[in-house]
Formats: structure tokens, sequence, C-alpha cells
């Protein structure tokens, strides 16, 4: 390779030429004028050009630059608007019909040329990208690739500092440009073994014309209508090039990393659309990680010599930050490690290893039986948050073995124990060891044949040839480096034995690691069942995507679950719920469990009413006297009649018809954009669209909806407004007298639930109630949603706005997520409804939930959770409130207490609502571990209506995760 030639066009700084000379340019050779704008670039010079013919980009390369250089890449250019789909510019010719011209500026030999512009944005700045716009660079990347595989031209020979094959020369060359010997040392480490990774593959590498530069750079995007990042096109082929194929897709890779928040399996998915578009070769996928890692270390080593040779190039600067970036993270883990992930990720696996079989370990209990713990999602032994305790794991191994004699823990089985709540980071839950108890002073054989090491303190290491097993608790008096043959004596067990298997001894691995790395460490890691003699592998659990498969073929579709790609959750403690991986989610959407899930007073008083009896309320039993009186001590005095249904969607429907009986009447007034529920009566008055697209066109004659009286974004705005909402409901009572109707009544959320915990204009219940009643119709108080302490400062919605309704409707948090609702009224109103038959709820007021709805009540006192609504709540919204005035999307934050509501909007003075954003937010939010989920007829409000045993800490992490993401864009 002509070294010197590589290191004196990686020491080129960018041409000088200013604005006004590169329009004396545009006007004498294109006859264009117009503006500039000044775009990045590393060596070269770029101007974007806005003309009245349409908008350009000048392209200005010293003069050392090979003409046919450029030429190849017109010729490349061409090629791909004739052979493939990728978006690329469109070469302008000068006046006298020249693609290139060479000039001389000031003493400067130049070439200059003007491109189309591309219309979107790069995505360099954005701090996160998602996985389908990271599928998107690997897609793009093949596609490149497959289109340039039959383009040949003579400007492709050439020497390029970012071509991988001359990586080692070049690292070597421009090491001494970082001057701080650590930094220095890390990078030529890094290098090093990238380059002994490469060296026995890259005879085998295939080659062609690649771009070399498919980068969060040169690659053009543009959201569509939701929100989706779009591709536009692929610019800059400045780095065109025959090479290595593989070296295209390292490139991109490596660039993407610095979006990656540390970690290097971010780039799987763009490896994978790879793979599926135009696969790749062994010997490909096992140079991509050496070459990632080479790539990171010439950035920043390019970089740091760019910026000490050219400190005025601000492009520079800010790359170089990116570029330590991404060598940070593609050196933070082994490189075998990322060799086995990708293999992984494309559904192959390592090399088979070759071995004669295993001595046993543990010679003298050959034949044994172990107990095998189950410390799993799912196991037995946990419940009430026990395996919080520390050490938990290690004294259920100790019992097990003090009864069974031997014990054993299983490999690959995720550990509960492990989890980690109101945390971003996915928690090691995937044990990569067997950890088991024996009788102390139990022998240890050598399994194989090997060299003894003691790497780190209490861990001893046999290194065979292609094996290492990694042993913690066993008692070894044999010096390192000793040689053993398979069988001979190692030593004696002296605490607990942890057993490891490892692929080779040139990486150090952890004892647990996380779900997404789980399959990549097992591949270096395999179980050391073989060599234990014992079937302590996990059991394959049902995955989430089989599992949702099985749902959508039995399961009607209509009853939607959340998210496109649902985790499989299957335990739940306190306002966290759990996925089968051991990953904690802080649950900031379930207000069925307002004393969280897995509450242990619910699970013994459940279980003692089942084991006595339950029924149905037409038999006699105290409970539903005991509950019922307790409901009524809770409700405004006058209120002295209790039934008891099963859900809130019962309770409105039963409380419309209490309307229609008491009243004589069928008409009904409700409000826009409000839910009620799912039955015919409840679905009626519910004129929310979001729930029911239909809903506004399919109400039946007897519903009258009024004006929502939305303070924020409705008709009439602010705290003055009452007057405005009222005249809608005088306008609809009037339309019902005019037409010789009897009013049966108005339902109405005291508080705006559905729409995100809205207060109603002051006053506003005051009046409307006043004016039904005076029409002879029933108020009902729908407080499915917002009741029962939830709104913190008071413990019915209603008490807000200073009224007592006629009939109350209760569910949701009554039972803790057992079917249990209450319509709450007087005794004339309920016995109104004997005219027309009995009322009778087959499991309504049964004897368990009436058991488990007052020991709700009890946990309620005694934990104080209506004052942590009050306090925790009113910290949280002041903590929301706060990120109004940091990021623009955050318009308002409605409600109280554990129901409160952040509205998305684009803009503060239109109130568009930012209804892709949000969706995209709470995609986003999950992938950080918090379940969240959009509420009212745009979809642009958060419904944050989390259990009521939240915790500040809790809180403080949904709300710095919150601003994270809007920080990140949407």
């Amino acid at each position: 390779m002509p070294l010197a030639t590589l290191i004196h066009r990686a020491s080129l700084p960018s041409p000088q030429v200013s604005a006004a000379q590169a329009l004396a340019l545009l006007q004498r050779h294109y006859g264009l004028s117009g503006t500039l704008r000044a775009l990045g670039s590393q060596q070269d010079l770029n101007y974007r050009v806005d003309t009245e013919r349409g908008r350009f980009v000048l392209k200005i390369c010293r003069g050392d630059y090979a003409k046919i250089e450029l030429q190849a890449q017109h010729a490349a250019l061409k090629h791909l608007a004739e052979h493939s789909q990728v978006p690329v510019p469109r070469v302008i010719t000068a006046n006298g019909g020249e693609e290139i011209l060479s000039l001389d500026v000031d003493g400067q030999p130049l070439h200059v040329r003007l491109l189309d512009y591309i219309e979107g944005q790069p995505l360099t700045q954005l701090a996160h990208l998602p996985g389908s716009v990271v599928s998107g660079f690997g897609r793009l990347c093949a596609d490149m690739d497959l289109a340039l595989a039959t383009f040949e031209h003579a400007g492709l020979e050439r020497t390029l500092q970012w071509d991988a094959r001359h990586a080692h020369a070049l690292i070597a060359h421009l090491l001494p440009v970082i001057a701080d010997e650590r930094q220095r040392a890390l990078v030529a480490e890094a290098a090093e073994h990238a380059e002994q990774r490469l060296l026995p593959v890259i005879d085998k590498l295939p080659v062609q014309a690649i771009h070399m530069d498919i980068t969060d750079d040169n690659v053009v995007w543009q959201r569509d209508a939701q929100r989706q990042w779009q591709l536009q096109g692929v610019i800059d082929f400045g780095d065109l090039i025959r090479t290595w194929r593989i070296t295209d897709l390292s490139v991109t890779c490596a660039a993407l990393l610095h979006h990656a928040e540390g970690d290097p399996f971010y780039i799987l998915p763009a490896v994978q659309a790879y793979h599926a578009s135009n696969p790749l070769q062994p010997e490909e996928l096992q140079a991509l990680w050496p070459l990632i890692v080479a790539r990171a270390a010439v950035l920043v080593l390019s970089g740091e010599q760019q910026v000490s040779i050219d400190p005025g190039n601000q492009y520079s600067r800010d790359n170089l930050r990116h570029e330590w970036e991404i060598f940070r993270v593609a050196t933070s883990v082994p490189l075998e490690l990322m060799e086995a992930a990708i293999l992984t990720a494309v559904g192959q696996s390592l090399p088979s290893l070759s071995h004669e079989g295993f001595a046993p370990l543990l010679p003298s209990l050959v034949g044994r039986e172990f107990a095998l713990i189950d410390l799993g999602v799912l196991s037995a032994h946990f419940e009430a948050g026990n395996w919080q305790q520390a050490g938990i794991d290690q004294r259920l191994l100790d019992e097990a073995a003090a009864v069974h004699g031997l014990a054993a823990s299983r490999y690959g089985q995720y550990r509960l124990s492990r989890t980690e709540p109101d945390s971003a980071a996915e928690p090691d839950t995937c044990p990569l060891h067997v950890e088991l108890r024996v009788p102390h002073g139990t022998a240890v054989a050598a399994p194989i044949a090997g060299v003894v090491q003691q790497p780190f303190a209490g861990v001893l290491q046999l290194d065979g040839e292609q094996l290492s097993v990694r042993l913690w608790g066993v008692n070894c008096s044999l010096l390192g480096g000793t040689e053993l043959v398979k069988g001979q004596a190692l030593g004696s067990v002296n605490g607990p034995l942890l057993v490891q298997l490892c692929r080779g001894r040139s990486f150090e691995a952890p004892l647990f690691c996380s779900p997404s790395r789980a399959l990549a460490w097992q591949a270096l890691c395999p179980s050391p069942a073989a060599l234990l003699g014992l079937a302590c592998d996990a059991e394959p659990e049902l995955d989430s995507q089989t599992l949702l498969a099985r749902r959508d073929a039995s399961f009607a579709r209509t009853q939607k679950h959340y998210y496109a790609d649902p985790p499989r959750i299957e335990r739940g403690w306190r306002n966290h719920l759990i996925d089968m991986q051991g990953r904690s989610y802080l649950d900031m959407l379930n207000n069925v469990a307002v004393l969280g899930h897995g509450h242990p007073r619910m699970a013994a008083v459940a279980s003692r009413q089942w084991s006595l009896l339950n029924t149905n309320s037409r038999f006699n039993y105290a409970a539903v006297a005991e509950f019922s009186e307790r409901l009524l001590k809770l409700s405004p005095d006058g209120m002295d009649r209790v039934f008891l249904v099963n859900s809130g969607s019962e309770a409105n429907d039963l409380a419309i018809r209490l309307a229609w009986a008491y009243s004589g009447g069928r008409d009904m007034l409700s409000v826009l954009e409000a839910y009620h529920g799912w039955t015919v009566g409840a679905d009626a008055v519910s004129t929310s669209i979001a729930d029911n697209p239909q809903a506004l066109s399919s109400r039946p004659a007897w519903v009258h909806p009024v004006i929502a009286p939305n303070t924020y974004r409705g008709e009439f705005r602010g705290a003055q407004s009452t007057a405005d909402y009222v005249r809608s409901v005088e306008h609809n009572l009037a339309k019902i007298a005019e037409q010789n109707r009897q009013l049966a009544g108005f339902i109405c959320e005291p508080v705006y639930g559905n729409a995100g915990g809205i207060s109603l204009p002051p006053g506003y219940l005051q009046q409307v109630y006043a004016l039904v009643r005076a029409r002879g119709g029933v108020c009902i108080a729908d407080e499915v949603q917002v009741g029962y302490g939830r709104m913190g400062d008071f413990f019915w919605g209603f008490e807000q706005q200073g009224v007592v309704p006629d009939i109350i409707t209760m569910a949701k948090g009554m039972g803790n997520g057992q079917p249990l609702g209450a319509v709450i009224t007087r005794r004339e109103i309920a016995e109104a409804l004997e005219a027309e038959g009995y009322f009778f709820s087959s499991a309504g007021g049964s004897p368990v939930s009436c058991q488990i709805g007052m020991a709700v009540l009890d946990v309620m006192e005694e934990e104080k959770l209506w004052e942590n609504a009050q306090i925790v709540g009113g910290h949280f919204k002041q903590r929301l409130e706060a990120l109004i005035d940091i990021h623009p999307l955050v318009g308002a934050v409605h409600g109280s207490g554990f129901y409160l509501g952040v509205e998305l909007i684009r803009d503060r003075q239109t109130l568009e609502p930012a209804t892709e954003e949000t969706t995209a937010l709470c995609e986003r939010l999950r992938e950080l571990g918090i379940f969240m989920q959009p509420t009212g007829d745009y979809l642009n409000v958060l419904k944050i209506k989390p259990p009521m045993v939240t915790s500040r800490r809790s809180v403080d992490f949904f709300v710095d995760m919150l601003s994270k993401v809007l920080a990140e864009g949407l």
C-alpha cells in the first residue's frame, strides 16, 4: 500500500473558499444566483444553494484528488439511478457541459461540482433512533451493495484512509496524535485485537464497489404523517471504492453506535435487515465486529488529527465527540461476544466444539439426585415481594440442601430476584452458571485436561484447548500453570459451588447477563449440564410472540391488547409488572389495581372466603350487608341504598335504568368526549371517538350530547367559560321540552377522566344539576375512573364541584382487580326499579367480592393510600408541570393526585394535537421500562392513573424518562 499517499490524503484540510467566492463560481459557471448555507464536511467544502431554479449542493474539493475518482462517483450515481430503487442526487452540468470543473481559486487547485439537493434531514443529531430506522439503515446498505455489485470503473481503484484494508497501517501512523497516554493505549490495544480477529478471514472476504459511507450523516430522511421516518435518499459518494463488501455494513453499524446509549447490541437489527436482503458469508459475519472496532479506532484518530490541523472546522469538532462515543461503545464488550451476537441474530451458531466428553466434576456424587430449585419469575417460593430480600436465592438453595442433601439452580432460568424496579436498563437476570449445594469437603476433579489458573480471587479456572471451566467455592492448593489430565484431583468444595463453562479463555464472562444478550452469552458460555451430569437447564418458556399468535387465533381481536409487540406479563408487585425475563415495568396506567399488584391481603382474603363460600347475593350472608354499610358511610348524607354489580359498564347501565324508572322518561343528557362503558345503555351515552370512531353518528335518539366542558381545548376556554358550557345544556333541555318528552337524567364524570383528568369549569355541575332536577331528571356521577380517593384532595370527584349527585357509580379500584362495581343512591330511586321487576347480578356482591371490597378499604386506610395520593400525587403534578417550560410538546398537565393527564401539542396557539408523537412516546417509554397509553379524542393525552401505592421514587423515574424521551425528539 502506498502509505505516503494515504497519510497525505488523511492530513488535508478543507478548501478555503468564502461564500462570496462560491456565489461568484455559481454565477460564472452555472448561471445561478441565490443564497448559500454551509453544510458540514470533514475535508471537502459543501454549500446548499437556494436559487430560483431549485435547490442544489455545491461541492468543492481539493485538486489533490484525482479527477477519475470524481468521475467514478458520477458514474455510480447514474448506475444507481438505472439499476436500483435507492434515491440518489443527479449531477448538474456547467454552462460548458462539464460535470467537473477544475479551477484555481486564490492559488488553490480545486474541483467544483453541482448536484441536486435531496430534501430531508440527516439523523446525526438525534440522540435515539427507533429500531425501524436502525433496520432501515441495514436494508439500505444491502440494497446499495446489491446495486453496486455489477458496477465497475477505473476510479474505484484508489487509496483511501477509510478503506478497512488500510486500517491497521493508518492506526499505527496516527496513534501519536492522541496526547493522553491511557487513551492512546486503549486505541492501540483495541486495534490490535481487531486485527488479530480479522487475519484468519480477510482472504475470503468478497470484494466489490461499495459506497462506504452510509451513515447518519449521509442518509436523508423525512417524517411521514404518522411521524415515522421515511428514507429520502443517499448523498456524498466521496468514499466510493472497490474493497471488501462487508466494509459497507461495518461503516453503517459503527455510525449507529453513537445513538446506542452504550449498548452495542443496538446495531443487530441493521445486521438482520442487511442479511435478509443480501445474505452475508460466514467469514463476513465473523469479520463484521472487528471491522467496526477498527473503524472506531480510525474515526477517533482521524478526528483528532483533523481537529489539530483544522481547529476552526466546527463540523469536525462536533463529530469528534460522536467518534469517541462510537469507540467507547465498540470496545465496551469482548469481541467474542459481539461475534456471537451477530451470528445468533441471523440464525447461525458458533462452530461446534469437539471434545471427548467430560470426566465427573464431583466423582463421589455421580448418580445422586439433586433438588432443582425454581428461582424463576413464576416460582412458588416467591410471594409478597420477598424476592427483593438480599440473598434470597442462596437461602432457598441452603434450605433445600438442608432437606434433600443436594440442591442446584437451573442454568438459563431468568431470576426474579434480580429484577430492578424503576430502572430504564434491562436487568441481568439470566444466569450463565449453575449454583450447587454439596457437602463441604466434597472432592472436585478436572472434567477436562487443562492448565490451572486463578485469574481472580476466589475463582479457579481450568483452561483446556477449546473450553474453560470456571469454579467458585473450591479450595485448590495447586499452583497456577499446573497441568492436569482429565479426572485428576483439582481440590475440594469449601462453600457454595458455582460452575461456569466457557468457549476459550480470552474473555471475562459475567455470571449473569441481560435477556437481550442471553443468546450471545449462552453461545459463549454453554450450559454445564453435561459436565455436571445433571439435567439443570431451564425449561423453555413460551415466547411472547407465540403466545400473542395463540391469543389472536382464539381470543376476539376486538378485545385489544396494549402495544403491537407486547411483553408477556405474568407477575406483578405493588406498582410494577414483571415479564418472563424478570424485567420490571413501572405501571402508570392501571387504575384497577389501587393497592398494587400481588398484595398479600388480597390473596389471603380471597383464599379464605373461597374456602368457605362463594355464591350469589340472593343468599343471606354477612359480607354483603357489611360492605354495603361501609360504602354508605363513604357516601354523602341521604345516600342509603347500594346495588353491587360486576363492572363499571354494568354500574352505569343500571344507573341509566334507575333514572328511567324514577323519572318516567327516557331522554338522557351526556357529555361529548366521554366514555361510560360497553353495555348497550352505557355505550349509548358514551361519545368518545377514541373508543368508538362511530360514536357521534350512532347515538340513539334518546341521547342528547352536550358540548364537552373542556376548559383547555374546548369550544370555550378558561375558568370563566362555565356559563358558555351551561348554555349547551339549556339548549338541549329546551329541545327535549319542545318535543314534550320527559328528561330522565344527566350522566357525567365529575372530573373529565377520559380526557386526562381535566377539571370541569367552576360551578358547572351546580348549575347543570339544578337545571336537570328542575326538569324532573336525576344526576348521575360516573366515579368509575376518578373516584375512591384517587384524585388525592377529595374522595369523590363530585366533591371538587361542591355537589351531591342522585346516583353514584363506581367500579375498577373497588376490588383491586376483582370484578366489583357499585351503584349508590337514595331509597326512592332504588325502589322505583321494582315496578319493572327485581334486579339481580349473578356475581355482583358475591361473598368473595364483598370480602375483597372491604379488604381494599382496610388497606387503603392502613397504608394511608388516600394520603399518598395527596402527597406523592402533588409532587407528581409539580414535576410534570415543570416540563411545560422545558419541552414545547407539553401543552398542559391536568388532574390531581394519581389521576393526571399530560396533553401533548404541536403548537401552543392552535393546540394542534400531537397524536403521532404521543403514540411514539408511549412506545419509547415501554423500551425504558414504563407502561403508558394515550387517551382523549385525539389520543394526545398521557393518561396517568397508576396504583395508589406508587412511590415518590417511581414518580421521579417516570418524569425523568418522560423528559428524556421528549428531549430525544419525536
